[in-house]
């Protein structure tokens, strides 16, 4: 739900002790002190009342707020209490503030006995908020956006979530720095820490230890959930939590992830076309998940001759002429526009010619939703998203209702749900390699035998193509069993919660996990 980076910051989205010794070489190290703001203070005697202090920046955030709650849901009814706050980071060495980073905290009223699991979730961009997953998919209310066509005026009112996880674990959303109501406080040097791939995974480490610690749930079971560039910071937060921060992280659920840049920002290389293509064949033909069998057939070839022939395809006549007639009979697409992009299918371009003739073009989020092109006729050129840009207003709005509403901390400025601003800004290292958490994911999973991991992709989704995960997972050693990491594969895009199908898939899938610890 979330764009990745760098140039998929576009369109990628789409997904979270020892207080740091010395600051990392990305910036500054964040200390133990200034844990959680203290509650408000009681309600004063009726009489002249003192009016709130302002929360518009440079001013303060509110102190937390806590709240009680009922939802009823089929067969059920869940009362809950909820928190939404903010964590201070600061400076290790000077004290001085360096962000506050604001959360939303569900908890169960009288949860069954035993250890009870807890969920911090983040999305991705870098950018965007964690209302996305609070309100789209994982919290106790969900904004209704209807079937696509998504539309920035259609009401989509706030209601019960059938598919909440509060069930079976209590849920932190958490915003990064400039994301949802979270704010940088360092200038310079610190502020650029925050914006950058080890920095952010420094802060976010740091929130979790310093929540876990204030609401006393450092031996409670950890999950961390991580959507998009989300899915992509999550193994390395569950490394620094391990290695830094003396958390154990029980499961890791990554949701469209990026696990390695490498494979998705790579112009010379034909490894971005073989993972997109079994995406592309289902979207173009209609299949689902449950088409093992024709999607075995294009993964198959993807991964094999579709290969070798795109390294021989521009030199040998024989090589381009197998890679046009296979990928235009796995497709159902026309041969010619086959042979004019040289068997190499360009999603953005391949989204305007799927639906040229009806003057729309296909979202990248998810093929199978197609939106109004603003300039039909033209071959090229940007374009509002159909599921991005036209679901993120009633996100930002739907949080923003919430958090002012039934949370009971009202914030006086725009809640953040993707932060342009913040992608841009993002650095990704200086290095000669391509950013990517698989080598984190295998530390994680070589160190702690217990630790085990979902993935799970929407299968149009055309910014993280689920092809890229599965090769990438299935070169992991069997870390005493293979299956500690699995793959699952719904309906959908890149948000494939935004299904009611999937949606429920995923919170089944996801308490399998969270249960079986």
């Amino acid at each position: 739900m979330t764009p990745p980076v760098p140039r998929l910051a576009a369109t990628l989205v789409l997904a979270v002790a020892c207080v740091l010794a010395r600051a990392p070489a990305s910036g500054p190290a964040f200390a133990q002190g200034a844990e959680i703001a203290e509650p408000a203070p009681p309600a004063q005697a009726p009489g002249p009342q003192k009016p709130p202090a302002p929360t518009t920046p440079p001013n303060p955030l509110p102190p937390p707020s806590l709240t009680r709650h009922v939802v009823e849901l089929p067969g059920r009814s869940l009362r809950f209490s909820a928190k939404a706050g903010a964590v201070r980071l600061s400076d290790a060495q000077s004290g001085e503030p360096q962000a506050d980073v604001a959360y939303v905290y569900y908890a169960l009223e009288n949860p069954p006995p035993g250890p009870r699991p807890i969920v911090f979730a983040l999305n991705g961009g870098p950018g965007a908020a964690s209302g996305w997953l609070n309100i789209g998919a994982l919290g106790p209310w969900l904004l209704d956006l209807g079937a696509p066509p998504y539309s920035p005026s259609r009401r989509a009112p706030l209601v019960p979530n059938a598919q909440t996880w509060l069930d079976f674990a209590d849920l932190v959303f958490i915003d990064p720095p400039l994301t949802g109501y979270s704010r940088v406080l360092a200038k310079g040097e610190g502020r650029r820490a925050l914006l950058s791939v080890d920095g952010d995974v420094s802060a976010l480490a740091v929130v979790i230890r310093k929540f876990l610690a204030a609401e006393g749930r450092l031996q409670s079971p950890v999950f961390l959930v991580g959507e998009s560039y989300g899915g992509f910071r999550a193994p390395k937060i569950a490394r620094a939590l391990q290695d830094q921060e003396g958390i154990g992280v029980a499961g890791l659920v990554l949701i469209s992830p990026v696990l390695d840049f490498g494979w998705f920002d790579a112009p010379n290389s034909p490894l971005p076309a073989a993972t997109q293509l079994p995406s592309i064949a289902a979207a173009a033909r209609g299949l689902k998940p449950s088409d093992g069998q024709a999607l075995a057939e294009v993964e198959g070839y993807a991964a094999g001759p579709y290969l070798a022939d795109l390294l021989r395809a521009e030199r040998e006549a024989d090589a381009r002429g197998r890679v046009v007639d296979n990928v235009a009979r796995l497709t159902g697409l026309d041969a010619r526009l086959v042979e004019r992009a040289g068997g190499r299918l360009d999603p953005s371009s391949l989204a305007r010619e799927l639906k040229r003739g009806e003057g729309r073009f296909a979202s990248r989020y998810d093929f199978d939703v197609s939106g109004f092109s603003p300039a039909p006729h033209e071959e090229r050129g940007e374009s509002p998203d159909p599921v991005l840009d036209a679901a993120k207003s009633a996100f930002a709005s739907g949080m923003a209702e919430l958090t002012a509403g039934p949370l009971g901390w009202p914030i006086d400025a725009r809640y953040e749900i993707l932060n342009e601003r913040v992608n841009g800004e993002w650095s990704f290292g200086s290095g000669r390699q391509r950013p990517q958490a698989l080598s984190d994911l295998k530390q994680a999973l070589a160190l702690d035998p217990a630790l085990r991991v979902l993935i799970v992709h929407g299968l149009t989704d055309l910014v993280t193509p689920y092809f890229a995960s599965k090769l990438l997972i299935g070169q992991l050693p069997p870390y005493g069993d293979p299956g500690r990491v699995a793959l699952k594969v719904y309906e959908g895009g890149h948000m494939p919660w935004l299904a009611p199908a999937s949606r429920a898939a995923l919170r089944e899938d996801a308490r399998a996990l969270i249960e079986a610890r």
